[in-house]
């Protein structure tokens, strides 16, 4: 045998090996797959990517591969980005709305593989989730210029649901005319109320006056079916796009950073020990009636170590002047800490319960 078919034998050998753990990854991937599946993950994360890429090219020994080996390591991860792609091919996601509405977009970002199904409310996207119609739903739960949007937060409170992520939609309202439309030509215009509330100083500026839609989409569906130059919606580009429409003015929302931030909703709760990426979750409770109650329990979030983002309240349906409170904290639920202040908080509290945990500041 000659030096180079002993050479060739050798990278046969190799290759043999490469193609056992080859294997041994994908099947491990398709466990990732499922898991992401259940929790209503993304396939995408791109601070786990940067880390796997650092940790692997620093176990190199010959730094003269460095290059060609982050080559080879990120085509195995995009390798295995699309399997577990394939595998989530069936999934179903709810949201509120109909195609073109700011939800259906968030929803198409954060779980691209997923099918979209258009339900007329919150609830009966939410309600889909409860029911096993669909796998998960993409609600949103703040915006940045016009506040919570309380009927989700009411259904975060009564129902049985967990949030798994929450991700931020940066929001462009355009306003939307008929093909013959222009500026001049529109007198009122359609769209849903938080969207009105976001373009209030351009709305009175034009001096037009407004009506409600259930949302953007609908609204830029609507002016769509009535072809009247007088109408005009706020809504999204792609709305534009996708009911043939003119877009006659872009960015009129009044805050320039205007952001909706989106919950991604599931049966099972994503429980992150091991992942300081988790470290912030969402608590809501009610307290005993008695003087000093809520002072107490927000005392023992920050005797434990944890710092509260947001504390909003909100009226308890069907019991009057009863109030229960909505939290953002800061700080992993998931440890020995967390269970203690929990069980400190259970003496104070009336009620409370962990709706999940998420990445904070992940942007769609």
């Amino acid at each position: 045998m000659s030096q180079m078919d002993e050479i060739r034998a050798e990278i046969e050998k190799i290759d043999s090996q490469m193609c056992d753990l080859f294997e041994q990854r994908m099947q491990k991937s398709a466990q990732v797959a499922a898991y992401k599946k259940e929790h209503g993950l993304p396939i995408l994360d791109k601070e786990r990517e940067k880390v796997l890429i650092a940790k692997n090219i620093n176990n190199l020994k010959n730094r003269e591969f460095e290059v060609y080996y982050k080559e080879f390591f990120e085509s195995v991860l995009d390798i295995s980005k699309s399997y577990q792609h394939k595998l989530l091919e069936g999934v179903k996601v709810a949201y509120s709305g109909i195609e073109g509405s700011f939800a259906s977009i968030s929803a198409e970002r954060i779980l691209p593989d997923a099918t979209r199904i258009s339900y007329g409310s919150f609830s009966e996207a939410y309600n889909a989730v409860c029911m096993g119609e669909c796998d998960f739903a993409v609600l949103p739960i703040e915006n940045s210029y016009a506040g919570e949007v309380g009927a989700v937060t009411d259904l975060m409170f009564k129902g049985d649901l967990f949030v798994n992520g929450v991700y931020e939609l940066g929001v462009s309202q355009c306003l939307l005319g008929v093909k013959d439309a222009t500026l001049e030509s529109i007198t009122n215009v359609i769209s849903h109320p938080q969207a009105l509330d976001q373009c209030a100083e351009y709305i009175k500026r034009h001096g037009l006056k407004t009506q409600t839609a259930e949302n953007t989409a609908i609204a830029a569906r609507e002016i769509a079916e009535k072809n009247d130059v007088s109408l005009g919606a706020i809504a999204s580009k792609e709305a534009a796009k996708l009911y043939g429409l003119t877009i006659l003015d872009y960015d009129i929302n009044e805050s320039a950073q205007n952001t909706t931030r989106f919950a991604v909703f599931s049966r099972n709760r994503e429980v992150m020990k091991n992942n300081d990426a988790f470290s912030t979750f969402i608590l809501m409770f009610t307290v005993k009636n008695e003087a000093g109650s809520l002072a107490r329990a927000i005392a023992i979030l920050g005797n434990h170590g944890y710092n509260m983002r947001v504390i909003r309240s909100r009226p308890v349906k069907n019991e009057n002047w009863h109030y229960y409170f909505y939290t953002e904290v800061e700080g992993k639920i998931a440890s020995e800490e967390g269970e203690r202040m929990l069980k400190d908080l259970e003496k104070e509290c009336d009620m409370f319960k962990v709706i999940g945990t998420y990445k904070p500041e992940e942007k769609i």
